[in-house]
């Protein structure tokens, strides 16, 4: 069974220890956190967001929000985190950013960095932002992930990559840093098997 030290190993020269994405002259910065830790198996835990939020209400995301004035990226995915659902910056290991993310519907650069929890947390939710905390297994997300195209009325077509969980789906911008980041694993870690 793989372990958080062999993640850790793995993945540290693999992603980008000191992300500079550019912004286009109309987007806001923004971070997340993808968030690893043993249940006992290597697994990602996922938020999903309040139906009342005015942004993607209901949809599958890693905990992660809008750079405030004189962040720097990690240390708004690391407030967020805590502000989301109660996860201490301390109780982070930060091994590095995946490629940026535009979100061309809200005109947001997402960075996404990958964290390592070397405990599972007792999770506290902000019930005005988050309505759940899913923590799935990254071997799960790599048998289920599937290339698809959803069509939406008077906006035309999404395709990109898509996962199937039980009640949720995780797609769009995070369904794309999710891709990302079970490449990166099947390229640095050999117990990951290959794309379905």
């Amino acid at each position: 069974m793989v372990s958080l030290p062999d993640v850790r190993a793995s993945l540290r020269g693999a992603l980008d220890p000191e992300p500079s994405p550019r912004l286009d002259p109309a987007e806001r910065a923004a971070a997340v956190l993808a968030p690893l830790i043993e249940t006992p198996e290597l697994a990602l835990v996922f938020t999903v967001r309040a139906g009342g939020l005015s942004r993607h209400p209901g949809e599958v995301s890693f905990p992660g929000g809008l750079q405030d004035p004189g962040e720097t990226l990690i240390e708004t995915a690391l407030r967020e985190v805590f502000e989301e659902i109660g996860v201490v910056a301390a109780d982070v290991e930060v091994l590095g950013a995946l490629p940026a993310v535009h979100t061309f519907v809200s005109g947001i650069l997402v960075t996404p960095f990958v964290g390592l929890l070397d405990a599972a947390p007792t999770f506290v939710l902000s019930d005005a932002e988050i309505a759940e905390v899913l923590t799935v297994p990254v071997a799960r997300l790599a048998a289920i992930e599937r290339e698809v195209e959803y069509e939406f009325e008077g906006r035309g077509a999404w395709r990109g990559w898509s996962y199937a969980l039980d009640l949720h789906t995780v797609w769009g911008a995070t369904g794309r840093m999710l891709h990302e980041l079970l490449d990166v694993m099947r390229r640095e870690t050999p117990w990951l098997p290959a794309e379905p």
